[in-house]
């Protein structure tokens, strides 16, 4: 069988739409934000989960496909198992600290809402058995949904890359027919304690295969559509009536021109098993994103946009922090006050905090390369951070 081959050259603009989109996912985590009303969540179906999940995808693709290639399905599935159990140790580790920074909250202020509002009243009643749970990732608290999935995805990413390498249409047809199977049976993953998972890895693992089949090979098959006019206007009319639909939610008034027929066929916009809606809108800014930015584009080495860069090449580090800052700002709005200098001041500091570190970790990884007793780590950063 005929192998695909893997793109050699690194594509910043995965890594500057990484870097926004962890920055959006911050905003957007801390409850009650006037910043967060620039998130693209705001004016259409999709926000920045899917962004970040495609480009997961696309760069898992990217770095563990060359390692297929070169090294062969069982070198590279164990690497791909060493950076599963990594994250997962990330994650456990970002949970014990959570817990904790909401638990010390909490108790110092005499607050219980901050529990209830985070979801971890039963870890403060049943530490034993919920900390047991969130070994088995089935008890996740809020804003903690994210890296769950991605464990998933990347445990069940190895057959999944093999079979992209060599019949990349019959893979994606697979990962259709099982999104298709999981929403018409309702399928998902059992959470605790009670309910099934917010993002629903049998229905996201589509987005994330097609990131991976759009790195190899399958965006330049697109090519020819993605450049044509008529995609241009399709997209720009959809995402218009996604804006448009959109902003009945949130403007009183406008909810009454909002055809009947219309609601009963679009509603409700499912986030946790990935409606069709919210994929084409994504769809429709990808399409317009890659007409309008090439690979080429002069201004993705504008000294304005390395914050943004940077942190999309440390993607696992900057979001484990984001979801610390965002509880913290949300302590901070609701203990010192919420108003709108508090948010706007509260947002900046997270994302600079943000951006400091990711400078950080650059300058290390960078003396650590200088130093030839320490070779360069070839594994993805959560999704390709290094490559």
């Amino acid at each position: 069988m005929a192998v695909t081959a893997v793109p050699n050259q690194r594509d910043l603009r995965l890594d500057l739409f990484r870097g926004l989109a962890l920055w959006l996912i911050f905003l957007d985590h801390i409850p009650s934000n006037i910043v967060a009303w620039l998130t693209i969540r705001n004016y259409g179906f999709s926000d920045a989960t899917e962004i970040f999940i495609f480009i997961s995808g696309y760069t898992a693709a990217f770095v563990y496909g060359k390692a297929m290639l070169e090294r062969g399905p069982l070198i590279a599935g164990a690497r791909i198992l060493r950076r599963v159990w990594q994250i997962y140790v990330a994650h456990i580790f970002l949970f014990a600290i959570y817990m904790a920074e909401i638990s010390y909250v909490a108790a110092s202020f005499e607050n219980p809402l901050y529990a209830e509002e985070m979801n971890v009243l039963d870890f403060l009643k049943q530490p034993d058995v919920t900390i047991v749970q969130a070994l088995l990732l089935k008890f996740k608290p809020v804003n903690m949904d994210v890296l769950p999935l991605y464990i998933v995805l990347l445990i069940l990413f190895p057959p999944i890359l093999w079979l992209l390498l060599r019949k990349p249409l019959l893979a994606l047809g697979a990962a259709v027919a099982i999104y298709a199977v999981a929403w018409e049976f309702g399928w998902n993953l059992p959470a605790y304690p009670s309910g099934v998972w917010y993002f629903n890895p049998l229905s996201w693992q589509l987005l994330f295969v097609f990131g991976a089949w759009c790195a190899l090979g399958g965006a330049e098959k697109l090519g020819p559509v993605l450049r044509s006019r008529a995609t241009a206007i399709a997209a720009g009319v959809y995402l218009a009536f996604a804006f448009a639909v959109t902003m009945t939610w949130y403007v009183p008034g406008l909810s009454q021109y909002m055809p009947v027929w219309l609601e009963e066929h679009i509603y409700p916009i499912d986030k946790t098993n990935l409606d069709v809606l919210r994929f084409a809108h994504f769809l429709a800014l990808a399409a317009l994103t890659v007409r309008y930015i090439p690979q080429d584009w002069p201004y993705l080495t504008l000294r304005a946009l390395r914050p943004a860069i940077l942190c999309g090449q440390h993607s696992l580090e900057i979001f484990c922090l984001g979801v610390f800052l965002a509880f913290a700002g949300h302590f901070v709005m609701v203990e010192l006050g919420s108003g709108i200098g508090s948010q706007v001041l509260v947002s900046a500091v997270g994302v600079l905090a943000m951006v400091a570190t990711a400078y950080l970790i650059s300058w290390y990884k960078g003396v650590e390369g200088r130093n030839p007793s320490r070779p360069k780590s070839p594994d993805a950063d959560l999704a390709g951070g290094e490559a």
